[in-house]
């Protein structure tokens, strides 16, 4: 069986995103180029997740320091990963990109150079291990 994409009369042009090499130096550009979403199949999100996690009527739990809320849910593609204040962090084939999606309340949030910047400013890289901030 050979798959053959499917295609459409209609042409629609992709939405123009802008590269660092097209910015140069025109601030207005500049500003634009800073506060696009991130985006593309090397993008990461997080989202702060303080209440408790039940999948499948299960409570989540950390297997490092028991936590029992106060998550930080990673998507990157497919994948959702769920971290906790002590660093512990591990695939969650519960939670799929939809249901991450769906969490979403705030489109646009800040934006961290690399994820590991990310998760010393949000507090999820083992500096907060066994306090809870909700």
């Amino acid at each position: 069986m050979t798959l053959v994409p499917k295609t459409t009369d209609n042409h629609v042009e992709p939405t123009p995103v802008l590269s660092a090499a097209l910015v140069g130096s025109d601030p207005l550009l500049q500003l634009q180029y800073k506060t696009q979403p991130p985006s593309g199949p090397g993008a990461t999100r997080c989202l702060s997740h303080p209440p408790e996690l039940v999948l499948r009527g299960i409570p989540v739990l950390c297997s490092v320091c028991r936590a029992r809320r106060d998550w930080l849910l990673i998507n990157h593609g497919r994948n959702v990963w769920v971290r906790c204040r002590c660093g512990n962090q591990w695939l969650e084939s519960e939670i799929s990109r939809a249901n991450f999606d769906a969490m979403i309340t705030i489109p646009h949030g800040a934006t961290y150079p690399s994820v590991e910047q990310g998760l010393i400013a949000l507090g999820f890289d083992g500096a907060f291990a066994g306090a809870y901030l909700g």
